[in-house]
């Protein structure tokens, strides 16, 4: 498309000094900014997506991916429950589907958990201790104490709940649930002291501040379950496909049973997150756009110094679209050399962030990043193809578009009007 002599004037002229009617410095403002501008954009889409992914991972690293539910029974003595009585069969039914890791029956009720004169309203899960061993992030959380393995012997608690009530492993802890013992007179609360196991942060605070998990068949006791399950929990291989394996599950679980998937349970945090990426990447190509407008600046400076050159080239023969193509190769050439140092830049900064804020936190002297506050130890970035494709198109695409008016103009330079006063 571009035949070398062209390639060649187009060299001639970035290269050019300013006595000789060049734009070298224009052409490096131009292609600094650019480079900037994509890394700005790269870095921050990919801090974004780390973000995104931190998030995610520690939805579906405490939570399960499905949850099946009951849509319930009549009782032979009338009551509606929607308890799960063939459990262990639904379980075996849903891990025969393919994608899908593991699966739990659960047991969950909410109570009052007191210790040392202060009170704390708990969800409270009832597992085996070996699903709670496949739970990942409480079986490998930030923060921990005491021991998993004593879990039979005990409960286990979330770090900030375990503060608010005074606690730690070793201690009592006194549940209290309003669906106790039923008598003649009604049913009374049910009270039990409990030694604390084990403790742990899993990074989310709405779950570190009412999580406590039970072994099954105590659960099972205290909230009046014997022989039954409230749900059964899920965990897939793909936990961002999970929308893709609900019918099967649907299947497998049977016409009374219902499926709620975590992208259910937060919905509406991943569309703020979504929205939010979407107005930081328009944002960034606003500043994308003003750094390539400084192409335009520079070709129209270009053009104007080189007025006597196109006519003396136009009148040994070369045509308009010749011109033309001269000067969106002097436009397009920095867009493509300031669009690659700044991919470059970009991913080295993604790749290389730890390192990079342990400086700037050493340079201003601590402090910057408090885990006790954001509960995640560092600043998470994560390299997306998808990220970095569109920071290089939407580059390329400006940079391009920029260059055409003012080697259009070029073009379209008369050359009796360029040559008239040489």
């Amino acid at each position: 498309m571009f035949k070398r002599f062209e390639w060649m004037i187009a060299w001639r002229y970035l290269r050019a000094r300013r006595s000789e009617g060049g734009i070298s410095v224009m052409t490096w403002i131009s292609l600094i900014g650019i480079a900037l501008a994509v890394f700005a954009l790269i870095a921050t889409l990919a801090v974004r997506s780390g973000f995104r992914h931190e998030f995610v991972g520690t939805i579906v690293g405490a939570n399960p991916h499905v949850t099946v539910y009951s849509y319930g029974e009549t009782l032979p003595d009338g009551r509606q429950t929607r308890t799960i009585t063939e459990f262990d069969a639904l379980s075996e039914r849903l891990a025969s589907v393919p994608g899908v890791v593991s699966t739990m029956p659960v047991v969950e009720g909410q109570v009052m958990a007191t210790a040392n004169g202060r009170n704390a309203g708990v969800q409270v899960l009832g597992v085996t201790g070996e699903d709670l061993r496949a739970v990942d992030l409480v079986a490998n959380p930030e923060e921990s104490a005491g021991a998993l393995d004593d879990f039979e012997n005990g409960i286990a608690l979330g770090a900030v709940l375990a503060r608010d009530l005074g606690v730690t492993a070793g201690d009592k802890v006194r549940l209290i649930s309003p669906d106790g013992q039923r008598t003649p007179m009604g049913t009374s609360p049910r009270i039990k002291v409990y030694e604390v196991a084990y403790v742990f942060r899993v990074g989310r605070y709405d779950i570190d501040r009412i999580r406590v998990y039970m072994p099954f068949e105590e659960a099972q006791l205290f909230f009046n379950r014997q022989g039954v399950a409230d749900q059964v929990h899920v965990v897939t291989e793909d936990p961002e496909g999970v929308e893709a394996l609900s019918p099967a599950l649907a299947a497998a679980a049977g016409e009374n049973a219902y499926l709620f998937t975590w992208r259910d349970n937060a919905g509406a945090f991943l569309r703020a997150l979504k929205m939010e990426d979407n107005i930081m990447f328009v944002i960034l190509s606003i500043l994308v756009l003003i750094a390539t407008l400084n192409i335009t600046s520079g070709l129209v400076m270009l053009v104007k110094n080189k007025g006597r050159d196109i006519g003396i080239l136009r009148t040994m023969g070369l045509s308009e679209g010749t011109i033309l193509r001269v000067f969106f190769l002097c436009g397009a050439s920095i867009g493509v050399v300031g669009t690659v140092i700044g991919v470059v830049l970009g991913c080295l900064f993604a790749i290389y962030i730890d390192p990079i804020f342990s400086f700037v936190n050493w340079i201003a002297g601590g402090g910057v990043w408090d885990p006790s506050i954001r509960f995640i130890s560092a600043l998470p970035a994560r390299l997306e193809l998808a990220d970095v494709l569109s920071a290089v198109v939407l580059s390329l695409t400006l940079s391009f578009l920029v260059t055409i008016f003012p080697a259009r103009r070029a073009a379209r330079m008369n050359p009796v009007e360029a040559l008239r006063y040489e």
